[in-house]
């Protein structure tokens, strides 16, 4: 016993000389690193302090940047060329391209995009999310997709911002399948292009054609349909490719966005009667239709928002106003707040004075700045 206590005693001996050479070794690493992290530290306060300055450099720039844009606003988008100024290759419009009568008092135009609100992500890159203006102004449409048959809607803006929203929603099916995120909620009523057997894409007699839907939300019913009245459709976008006919509503009433192959660089304007879908006129627009990526109206001017690919910073490049009140050179054509994004989808209430933004996926607000259409920029 008395040597096996021994020989324990020598082994915790060594377990204890182990010990201390440990903690020495751990002292003077401790003491090695102490100096270099106060280094670190310092340095990355140097870091952040130079990024809060980068950045605050930044943001005083591009408010330098969109001082200077309003005073000197870029050049009208109106291309000068045989078919506008009547040269040999023009002809005749016919009832086409006449100023429009305005059916309201309303005479507002933007004067900036005064904030942005991003409310969360919902669904793929390409969707649309709106409410009725002339319905309930709680309710929340979602319709997810540029190919889809189901939209979802929400009693309220709360419920769609939860985390499982989706349970929160009930759910819509139409009949046919929409095509691109041009859909409109516009008085109880989903109205959307539907492409026929054989429309673009689809070969057949059909190929250049699309056909309007008016579903009744409620009823879950198709109340009315027509061949949209344009041969030749094309992406009126140059950066949405799957979106032939982009609806819009403002305090006028009910319009639709499109471009054909007799004019592949511009964009065409329609006043439609919300009842029966016929087009009431049609208006060649001056804006170009390469690199715009969505558009919307308000008291009957036309907006197109272009960006780049990759995409960038958004911006209103050109308006077109159907009662001819406002010229290009009173019209304001401001930016959009910071966000390097792409939107799919752009839709006015007339009733918030406020954008639906659907931009890659997130779902965002933006609150618009009016003034007289008569007044300078």
């Amino acid at each position: 016993m008395e040597r096996r206590l021994a020989a324990l005693e020598e082994r915790l001996a060594q377990c204890q000389d182990q010990s201390s050479r440990h903690a020495a070794e751990l002292r003077d690493f401790k003491n090695k690193m102490l100096p270099l992290l106060e280094v670190a530290e310092k340095e990355r306060e140097a870091l952040r302090t130079e990024a809060d300055t980068i950045s605050g450099r930044v943001d005083r720039l591009e408010r330098e940047v969109d001082y200077l844009e309003t005073q000197n606003p870029a050049l009208p988008c109106v291309e000068v060329d045989e078919k506008v100024t009547g040269g040999p290759g023009a002809k005749g419009k016919g009832r086409r391209n006449e100023k429009y009568d305005m059916v309201t008092d309303c005479g507002y135009t933007i004067s900036q995009v005064r904030s942005m609100k991003i409310l969360k992500r919902f669904g793929g890159p390409a969707g649309l999310w709106t409410k009725d203006p002339l319905g309930p102004a709680e309710k929340i449409y979602v319709l997810d997709g540029t190919q889809n048959d189901t939209a979802f809607v929400f009693p309220r803006l709360r419920d769609f911002t939860l985390a499982m929203a989706a349970r929160k929603a009930s759910r819509v099916r139409v009949p046919f399948p929409w095509v691109g995120t041009g859909q409109l909620v516009y008085g109880g009523f989903l109205y959307y292009a539907r492409r026929p057997p054989g429309g673009p894409g689809g070969g057949g007699e059909l190929e250049n054609t699309l056909q309007l839907i008016k579903f009744h939300l409620a009823n879950r019913t198709v109340v009315d349909s027509s061949v949209f009245p344009a041969e030749g459709l094309i992406p009126p976008y140059g950066l949405t490719a799957d979106t032939y006919i982009d609806l819009a509503a403002d305090e006028e009433g009910l319009w639709a966005v499109y471009a054909t192959r007799e004019d592949d660089r511009h964009l065409c304007l329609a006043k439609l009667d919300p009842q029966t879908l016929d087009t009431e006129q049609q208006w060649d627009t001056p804006c170009p239709r390469e690199n715009a990526e969505a558009a919307f109206v308000i008291c009957g001017t036309l907006y197109v928002v272009y960006n780049t690919r990759p995409a960038s910073r958004a911006r209103i490049q050109c308006s077109f106003d159907a009662s001819g009140t406002l010229t290009p050179e009173r019209a304001a054509l401001p930016y959009f707040p910071r966000r390097y994004g792409a939107h799919a989808s752009l839709r006015y209430n007339p009733r918030e004075r406020q954008l639906y933004a659907w931009d890659d996926g997130y779902q965002i607000v933006y609150k618009l700045e009016m003034r007289k259409k008569e007044e300078e920029v």
